[in-house]
């Protein structure tokens, strides 16, 4: 089932043009089916479909895994332009890896046979890496008003990668305090997503105290918290030997921290947001690139989701009544054409391709008074319009530089001049994306 339709968003500061509008034009649409199976099959027929359309609107494009959000389901890809002025970072790989940043995935680099990514290390093989560096005992060191980790650092001519990172999160109702190297940061949506929460939300400052008896900034996993109900860490928690994190005492922090003889997490998985630097989790071999870009796509799996909550059922082959599985998928099409003129312009305006363009010919008289001039354009417009050309006419009274100058401000793939060369049998065509024009009989 799927419409286009107008839609409508409450955006209190509407900004990009039609980027972000609070008007906009969508095309929505939903499957329902009886298998999973057939519900993949239908989901790919779709996906290749948003793939076609892209190559065919002559995008610079890349479809990308992405979180689901408040949507939900367990499986969603974006269909990303890529733009310097895009509103969302997506990493790619030359292997064909692309995922936008809140759902970019990392390989645990600190484990031997490391386990599929996205999968947990369970808190029996959390102990700390090989190395040549001795364990240290636990010190106390006195750090007043330092809270952040390049504070503590200069103080004590420690780098970031020594620093466990500790923040206290809410989530559906349970207290979870998360572990990360002080260089990296949380990626929320994994969280929420590892958690199984649909909302996740970090504790405020008067909470952290309660919590930890300490003010924010002085939190740590040593010694063991009874008030939380959950220790997590991320993969690059395993790399610090002799770390230093909060003392959860205001104003104080801890060295000689390790992992498995100091604290245990209750699970260890990949809870951060990529970075330069970091291996494709795919090929495992390709360092990560990075782009910006305009969602102009989604396609979801959603699963029983909805179908169980209004419980949407048919009846199955086997005389059972079951829920529907559903896919959904929607494309922006006023957003297509803003990301168009993103990737497609200069200084002079917009440079539509031949596939988007509203009109693909404008024809320029220059001279609209002399008889000959007008009447060869109207006869070169009409035979482009007797042969299926969409043509726009300029045949109004204004100087040549104006026309010429809105014709690549509205960005005409092609442009046909007829002036003065009319007396050699010559008109000048111009091409949008060409700064010089030929003649041509």
């Amino acid at each position: 089932v799927y419409h286009f339709s107008t839609k409508f968003r409450n955006e209190l500061r509407a900004t990009g043009g039609i980027l972000r509008g609070r008007e906009f034009l969508m095309k929505d649409a939903y499957s329902f089916h009886a298998t999973q199976e057939d519900a993949d099959k239908y989901y790919e027929k779709v996906f290749e479909a948003y793939k076609r359309i892209c190559e065919r609107c002559g995008f610079d494009y890349r479809a990308v895994e992405a979180a689901t959000g408040a949507i939900g389901g367990k499986h969603s890809h974006e269909f990303m332009v890529l733009a310097p002025t895009g509103e969302e970072l997506i990493a790619h790989c030359s292997c064909g890896y692309g995922a936008n940043v809140e759902k970019a995935e990392r390989p645990d680099m600190f484990s031997d046979g490391a386990p599929a990514t996205g999968h947990s290390i369970s808190a029996d093989v959390a102990s700390p890496v090989s190395s040549a560096e001795a364990l240290k005992p636990i010190e106390e060191i006195h750090t007043p008003s330092m809270r952040s980790v390049e504070e503590v650092g200069r103080f004590l001519k420690t780098p970031p990668e020594k620093f466990i990172k500790t923040l206290i999160y809410k989530a559906g109702g349970k207290t979870v305090m998360v572990l990360i190297r002080g260089d990296r940061n949380i990626n929320e949506a994994k969280l929420a997503g590892r958690l199984g929460a649909a909302e996740i939300v970090l504790a405020s400052p008067d909470a952290v105290r309660d919590i930890t008896g300490a003010a924010a900034g002085f939190a740590g996993p040593v010694p063991k918290n009874k008030k939380i109900d959950a220790l997590l860490a991320d993969y690059s928690v395993r790399g610090i030997v002799n770390g230093v994190s909060g003392a959860n005492k205001t104003d104080c922090h801890i060295s000689g921290i390790n992992i498995g003889r100091d604290y245990t997490p209750d699970d260890i998985s990949d809870l951060a947001l990529v970075g330069e630097g970091d291996l494709c989790p795919r090929c495992r071999r390709e360092k990560l690139s990075f782009s910006r870009g305009i969602e102009i796509g989604h396609t979801f799996k959603l699963g029983t989701k909805y179908s169980e909550a209004l419980n949407a059922t048919f009846l199955a082959a086997d005389g059972k009544q079951s829920h529907f599985i559903m896919g959904c998928y929607g494309i922006g099409v006023s957003r297509m054409v803003a990301a168009a003129i993103e990737q497609s312009s200069d200084a002079d305006g917009i440079i539509w391709l031949q596939s988007l363009a509203p009109y693909r010919v404008v024809v320029i008289p220059v001279d609209t008074s002399d008889e000959k001039i007008l009447s060869v354009a109207e006869a070169i417009y009409k035979k482009l319009l007797a042969a299926g050309v969409e043509t726009l006419l300029d045949d109004r009274n204004e100087r040549p530089g104006v026309k010429f100058k809105d014709a690549d401000i509205i960005g005409f793939p092609v442009r046909v001049t007829v002036g003065k060369k009319l007396s050699d049998g010559l008109v000048e065509i111009k091409l949008r994306k060409e700064k010089t024009s030929r003649d041509v009989p």
